[in-house]
């Protein structure tokens, strides 16, 4: 899995900054924006967090490129309402050499059912290949590739709704393969705009565990893991 940051809102603390200042004062943008620069932007922005203010978020946009991950992970992340997706197609992208696969930890750690894994998805690419040998359109063809092949995808996401989904995938309830995007995700955004996402991460960092008698019993862990991140 690779996830990179590849564009994001220039400046994006001074821009929710600069927002949240237009709701509360009477003076022009560009008075604003010259008071903003030379402001205590740390303080304010830990201000306006604290009382629930997120609306002003939707301001900072970043964008993700995700390769390696499997449409098992894909099709959780586009379940994400608020957000813009761009993913590699297997109607236009023929898969003529062999696809790359997500090997879940759980069965690459089994000897006998990886063998037979391994097994399927090579059979799994012969009939691909025949049928697409045959004539068969690649849009036809794709029907019986796997949920394990591997794809890429651009993400878009505002703040607000990163907050909200690394509050879900960030969990250790999450599916292991998105958890660790959602991680990587939070990693990077912490780097470019580190007081917007000081307190990010899942639910139980700032507040019981939410699953109730699901829950992962590591409370403590979590917590020290996340703080760990800068």
């Amino acid at each position: 899995m690779l996830v990179t940051l590849v564009h994001h809102t220039p400046d994006p603390e001074q821009a929710v900054a600069l927002a949240a200042r237009l709701c509360y004062s009477p003076v022009t943008i560009g008075d604003l924006r010259e008071r903003i620069s030379g402001g205590d932007i740390r303080g304010f922005l830990e201000k306006i967090l604290s009382l629930g203010h997120h609306s002003v978020l939707e301001h900072a946009s970043f964008t993700f490129g995700i390769e390696g991950i499997s449409r098992v992970t894909t099709h959780q992340l586009v379940r994400h309402r608020i957000a813009s997706f761009s993913q590699q197609s297997q109607r236009y992208v023929s898969h003529k050499e062999k696809f790359d696969v997500v090997v879940p930890p759980s069965i690459a750690a089994d000897r006998e059912m990886s063998g037979k894994f391994a097994a399927l998805i090579g059979e799994v690419h012969r009939l691909y290949g025949e049928m697409v040998e045959k004539g068969i359109p690649a849009e036809d063809a794709r029907y019986v590739l796997p949920n394990a092949a591997e794809t890429k995808i651009l993400v878009t996401m505002n703040a607000r709704e990163l907050f909200h989904f690394f509050r879900l995938r960030c969990c250790e309830r999450a599916q292991w393969e998105i958890r660790a995007m959602a991680v990587e995700m939070l990693k990077l955004v912490k780097d470019v705009a580190p007081v917007i996402f000081e307190k990010a991460g899942p639910s139980c960092l700032e507040g019981p565990c939410p699953e109730g008698a699901l829950t992962c019993g590591k409370i403590q862990q979590v917590r020290a893991y996340f703080e760990s991140i800068h």
